[in-house]
C-alpha cells in the first residue's frame, strides 16, 4: 500500500509529459494510461519505467520513450476496425498499446527471445488480439496482407518496398527514415489510388532496420 501514492503520482506525471510533448489524441492517451510500461522493462532500469526516455532491453535493442510511442501511434490514426502490422516487436509495449485501439495486431521481430518475452506479457495482460512472429520484418507478412496500418519501429534508408506493397489503398504507414542514427525523420506514408503521399513529421532516433534473423534465432 505504501507505494500506491508515489506510483500514482509518477503515472500522472507520465501522462502530463505525454501531453506536453504533443500527444493529444484522447484514445491514444487512454490506451497509454491503461498499459503500464513497468512490466515491459526489467532489471537495472525497471525503476525508470515512468520516465520519458528510451531504455535498453535485451538483444541490444531499446524500448522507445513514451512520448515518441504516443506520437507515432497518434500519427497512425488507428481505428477500431483496423488490422495493423508492427515491424519490430521489441519489448511489446507498442503492440500492447495498439491492441487497445485496433481490431487485430500482427507484430514481427527478428529476435526470438524478444518475441517470446513479449508473448508472455501479452498473455499476462490478456491481450488476445496480438499475434507475434519471429521473422525478418523488412519483408512484412505477405500471408496476412493487406494491412490498414503499418508501424515500423526501426529506421530504414527508405520506406521498405515490401511493406508499401502490403498497405491497403487508404492505408497509413509510419516509419523512421534516415541513413544514420543521427539523422532520421519520422515519415507518414498514405497509400492512394494514384500512389503514395509522404508527410515528414519530426526528427527521431531509432535502431536500424536490419534484414535477416537475430543470432538467437538462427
Amino acid at each position: 500500500m505504501s507505494d500506491a501514492g508515489p506510483i500514482a503520482e509518477r503515472k500522472m506525471q507520465f501522462l502530463y509529459a505525454l501531453r506536453s510533448k504533443g500527444v493529444t489524441d484522447s484514445r491514444v492517451l487512454s490506451a497509454m494510461e491503461a498499459i503500464d510500461r513497468g512490466p515491459f522493462i526489467r532489471g537495472y532500469f525497471a525503476d525508470r519505467a515512468y520516465e520519458d526516455m528510451p531504455l535498453p532491453i535485451a538483444c541490444g535493442q531499446t524500448i522507445s520513450q513514451p512520448s515518441v510511442v504516443g506520437l507515432m501511434t497518434q500519427a497512425l490514426k488507428v481505428s477500431a476496425r483496423d488490422k495493423v502490422l508492427e515491424v519490430g516487436t521489441g519489448s511489446g509495449y507498442q503492440a500492447a498499446i495498439l491492441s487497445l485501439l485496433a481490431r487485430r495486431i500482427y507484430t514481427v521481430d527478428r529476435h526470438k527471445r524478444l518475441v517470446s518475452e513479449a508473448n508472455k506479457i501479452f498473455r499476462t495482460l490478456d491481450l488476445n488480439n496480438i499475434t507475434a512472429f519471429t521473422a525478418d520484418g523488412s519483408f512484412g507478412l505477405p500471408d496476412q496482407a493487406p494491412f490498414d496500418r503499418i508501424l515500423v519501429t526501426a529506421a530504414a534508408e527508405d520506406p521498405p518496398g515490401p511493406l508499401l506493397a502490403q498497405l491497403k489503398i487508404g492505408g497509413i504507414m509510419v516509419v523512421p527514415v534516415g541513413q544514420s542514427d543521427a539523422v532520421q525523420s519520422l515519415i507518414r506514408v498514405t497509400r492512394t489510388h494514384r500512389g503514395f503521399d509522404y508527410d515528414e513529421l519530426r526528427p527521431v532516433r531509432f535502431v536500424p532496420l536490419v534484414e535477416g534473423l537475430g543470432r538467437d534465432t538462427v
